[in-house]
């Protein structure tokens, strides 16, 4: 892409990722250029690809106008500016009237029957499955990136040793399939409001998984903090919509997927404010713990991971 192609652009605040977002203006309609040198088969064709099963199935999700994926970019239907995350912080009462909406939106993500379909570069796009090593690899990053942080050289090898056992311990107790279409970043920042409707975003990592994971990024979202009581009829809601839960199956998913992508999130946002330079998201890491805190402390499965945590990290696990 030349210099001159930017200077019609404006640059606008993208995410976590390595991706660039600008906004195009012309006559007719505005839209969206996602820029992304690196790792573009995920961040351009994949994300085009999900949004396709999306937009098939009913959901509101960004069209593409138009790819240069040789040049590194792909542009797309523009949303706007308000995500429901800015709605939600702004309303003092009624949240959950969002939530029940966005409870009723995931529920139509979960129907969808859709593995395979044909993406821009006219070859045939598979969503993979949320196997197992991959959750594991994922709450590893906390060994990997806040552990040494916080720990001595020599407690950190002890401490990992314990804890990718207790790891691979409760990914080993998880009881449902892996069935269910998963967004895997399903929460309030990752949904626009947009024509009085939800639009999702976001949607390059999407895996065929368990049908708990995407509930708990919602209820248990470490940037959008919410009362224990929202969370409750957050997750009662779910309960009485969704078709086929068996109660407490779904709620032990529930609680070690949480567990484990907090973990996850912790280990993530250290690397991004010591690799990349992204010190912002250190302020998330106690609400993360506290996260970790709501779902350990009421669950016997996490019996030997409290006892591992409380030697190092006493003072997260015990706030």
């Amino acid at each position: 892409m030349n210099l001159k192609f930017f200077e019609n652009l404006k640059q606008i605040k993208g995410d976590a990722s390595i991706r660039k977002f600008y906004r195009k203006k012309d006559k007719n309609k505005n839209s969206i250029i996602v820029f992304a040198k690196k790792e573009k088969i995920k961040n351009l064709l994949i994300y085009d690809a999900v949004n396709k099963i999306l937009i098939k199935n009913k959901i509101y999700a960004p069209k593409l106008f138009s790819e240069n994926y040789r040049k590194n970019f792909i542009e797309i239907e523009d949303f706007g500016n308000t995500t429901i995350y800015q709605i939600l912080k702004s309303k003092k009462k009624n949240k959950f009237f969002f939530f029940k909406k966005i409870i009723n939106l995931l529920n139509k993500i979960q129907s969808i029957k859709d593995k395979k379909i044909k993406s821009f570069n006219n070859k045939f796009y598979k969503v993979k499955v949320y196997e197992p090593k991959f959750l594991l690899t994922e709450a590893k990053l906390f060994c990997d990136w806040y552990v040494p942080k916080n720990l001595s050289r020599k407690r950190v090898f002890i401490f990992n040793r314990k804890l990718k056992k207790q790891l691979k311990f409760l990914i080993s107790k998880i009881i449902l399939k892996n069935d269910t279409f998963v967004h895997r970043d399903f929460h309030v920042s990752n949904m626009m409001y947009h024509n009085k409707k939800i639009g999702l975003i976001d949607s390059q990592d999407a895996l065929i998984g368990n049908k708990a994971y995407d509930l708990a990024s919602l209820i248990d979202d470490v940037r959008f903090k919410t009362s224990n009581n929202l969370k409750n009829k957050i997750y009662n809601y779910y309960l009485k919509t969704s078709n086929k839960v068996i109660h407490n199956k779904f709620k032990n998913d529930f609680e070690i997927l949480s567990v484990l992508r907090n973990l996850k999130i912790i280990g993530i946002f250290t690397r991004l404010a010591q690799r990349d330079n992204k010190k912002s998201y250190l302020k998330f890491i106690p609400y993360a713990w506290k996260l970790i805190n709501l779902r350990i402390n009421k669950n016997k499965v996490f019996e030997e991971l409290l006892k591992i945590l409380k030697l190092d990290f006493s003072k997260e696990v015990n706030r």
